[in-house]
């Protein structure tokens, strides 16, 4: 039986995650917690991964019930505790001089700041598609392969890229149901450009494109369809229908396929 094995939010956009036991769902399609926070620059462009490769080496933890952070520059010992709302404007200034210009923590707690707004709702993987991808890469464990590829929602007791039934064709979602909620597979994640700056092995990602020649006989479907050109495209986004924000969705919660629908269809029924 399908179901799932681990929940992560990433209560700071691009920088770590936390594992959960359960989270509810926004109106937004999100997970509650999920990416609620944001560095911004002056300009109010994000400071992120794709932007700033400083972003690689700070570490997060986060006590989500206290509201307190704990950031580190990574292999360092220093820890920096403070609480996300009265000590503000001290973790921006913390932040400013890190990164060398001035920055902001925003908040928006009703739709986070998603990669992808058509569909903000949790993205999913199997649990053996990261480990099967880690097992490529020599020297790439499975805890850095699934930081890499940050995912909200891991499925476990599936083969790997099982996940690729939630994968549409043209025009179509395909619906599915985790425990009481449904939610609709939309595409992979667009990729995204990931430095080789961090603890991950430097070779790993630029060769990714001939690892994935040589792999292409166990996931023929899915090179096919021309979806895996980049490791983020392994994810899952999805968005969620009227009735899905409210529930929470728990480890442990069986997940079924109910099938493919026309998004066309679904327009004209929301209208």
């Amino acid at each position: 039986m399908s179901y799932v094995a681990s929940i992560h939010i990433y209560p700071v956009k691009s920088l770590d995650g936390i594992a959960v036991s359960h989270a509810s769902i926004l109106a937004s399609g999100a997970l509650s917690g999920d990416r609620s926070f944001a560095i911004c620059d002056a300009a109010g462009e994000l400071v992120n991964t794709k932007r700033n490769s400083g972003v690689h080496f700070l570490r997060l933890s986060f006590d989500i019930t206290n509201r307190i952070a704990c950031l580190k520059i990574q292999d360092t010992e220093q820890e920096i505790f403070f609480h996300v709302d009265r000590e503000r404007l001290g973790i921006e200034c913390w932040l400013s001089s890190y990164f060398g210009f001035p920055v902001k923590l925003i908040e928006n707690l009703l739709t986070g700041f998603p990669d992808n707004t058509d569909a903000p709702g949790p993205s999913i993987i199997s649990t053996e598609t990261i480990a099967e991808v880690a097992s490529w890469f020599p020297r790439v464990c499975v805890n850095e392969m699934r930081h890499r590829l940050r995912a909200n929602i891991e499925i476990g007791d599936v083969p790997a890229f099982w996940e690729h039934q939630l994968f549409p064709q043209a025009d179509e979602v395909v619906r599915f149901k985790i425990g009481k909620a449904i939610f609709e597979g939309i595409n992979p994640r667009q990729p995204c450009i990931l430095s080789t700056q961090n603890y991950a092995p430097k070779a790993a990602y630029p060769i990714f494109k001939n690892v994935l020649t040589a792999q292409q006989e166990i996931m023929p479907d899915l090179v096919k369809k021309g979806h895996l050109n980049h490791l983020s495209r392994l994810i899952v986004n999805t968005r969620v229908p009227l009735q899905a924000p409210g529930k929470i969705v728990h480890i442990g919660d069986e997940v079924q396929i109910l099938g493919s629908v026309s998004n066309s269809l679904l327009n004209t029924i929301s209208d």
